[in-house]
């Protein structure tokens, strides 16, 4: 076995249990605390590998721990017990950005407005999200994530500060307890009145190394119900999504197995309808997670809301605009002289 770099040591192999405090938390998050100083990079790696076991089977990255889990660690280069901690690489630009972006806070919860643009967390290319953001701003908390948005898509995201309210929300999630409501921009008019979609999805097909989730028989169960807000004539239709289910990209997938897809989506989009919509301002993907509510279990109900975010507020005030002056053009009489 070759010897590990200078200033580091090298551990056997471990068998840890997870502890009740433990419970879930993801993997990748129990595997990065519990090798401090091992690059978050190197964590995916070895988990991928399989060289990580939960319980003697391969698990992935997002897998949440339970208490009694055994986790099996490979061994790994560790920093020398008087070898200086590495600095903080979290940017300060990122810190100050997340943290003007908490809406509330309570004992056991923070809600933050999430920016699109930003990861919710490191991996996949990207060295920092929200929750190393907000770790390095309150680095005597435990901070986990409640749930996930996709990249691109903005608004309410809830963090844990504690593991037993992290417990409480994850079993209200999977009892379907949580109530989300997205707000997103579709291609043409919707003309499908409150529509619910109950498509199953495989969340686990790949093309070209990348996740790509396809409407698939007898795959996860997936449902959403769409609801009409807005039209602005042919062009695009506002619609609010509340999830009955927590999908990987299920309400991108949901709108364009049902002909609309949502404006500004590169994977699942229209790229015609993309193009114009750029035309009339929009930089990203349209969707926004606009509220979330639910009630805690010992009593006291929780609801959060985000409000639209100033560039896709612009976007529906220039199509209100392009339609009121079409509608303008288009009525009787319109653009003729008086008569003298």
């Amino acid at each position: 076995m070759s010897e590990p770099p200078e200033g580091q040591i090298r551990e056997g192999v471990r068998q840890v249990e997870v502890s009740a405090d433990q419970a879930g938390v993801r993997l990748d998050n129990f595997l990065t605390k519990l090798l401090g100083g091992v690059p978050r990079s190197r964590v995916f790696r070895i988990v991928r590998r399989g060289e990580v076991r939960v319980n003697g089977k391969r698990a992935g990255p997002e897998t949440r721990l339970q208490t009694g889990d055994k986790v099996r660690v490979p061994p790994v280069s560790l920093p020398a017990p008087d070898a200086p901690p590495p600095p903080a690489r979290v940017p300060r630009t990122l810190v100050e950005t997340v943290r003007d972006a908490i809406i509330s806070e309570s004992e056991r919860l923070i809600v933050v407005n999430k920016p699109a643009g930003i990861a919710v967390h490191g991996g996949s290319g990207v060295s920092f999200g929200i929750i190393e953001a907000l770790r390095a701003a309150r680095p005597d908390e435990t901070l986990e994530l409640v749930h996930r948005l996709d990249r691109d898509t903005s608004g309410c995201l809830l963090v844990a500060r504690k593991p037993a309210a992290l417990r409480v929300l994850h079993a209200l999630m999977r009892d379907g307890q949580v109530q989300k409501g997205y707000l997103a921009l579709v291609k043409g008019q919707w003309d499908l009145g409150k529509k619910r979609i109950d498509v199953p999805l495989n969340t686990e097909a790949r093309m070209g190394g990348e996740r790509t989730v396809r409407v698939q028989a007898g795959a996860k169960a997936a449902v959403s119900l769409f609801t009409p807000v807005q039209a602005f004539r042919n062009r695009a239709s506002l619609v609010e999504v509340d999830l009955e289910t927590g999908r990987t990209h299920q309400i991108r997938v949901h709108a364009a197995h049902v002909g609309h897809p949502v404006a500004g989506d590169e994977k699942y989009g229209d790229p015609d309808f993309n193009a114009r919509m750029r035309e009339e301002g929009l930089g990203r993907m349209f969707l926004h997670a606009h509220r979330i509510s639910f009630d805690w279990p010992n009593g006291g109900d929780f609801s959060a809301s985000a409000p639209l975010p100033k560039d896709l507020a612009a976007v529906l005030d220039a199509l209100g605009e392009a339609s009121r002056a079409r509608k303008t053009k288009t009525r009787p009489g319109a653009g003729r002289r008086p008569a003298r």
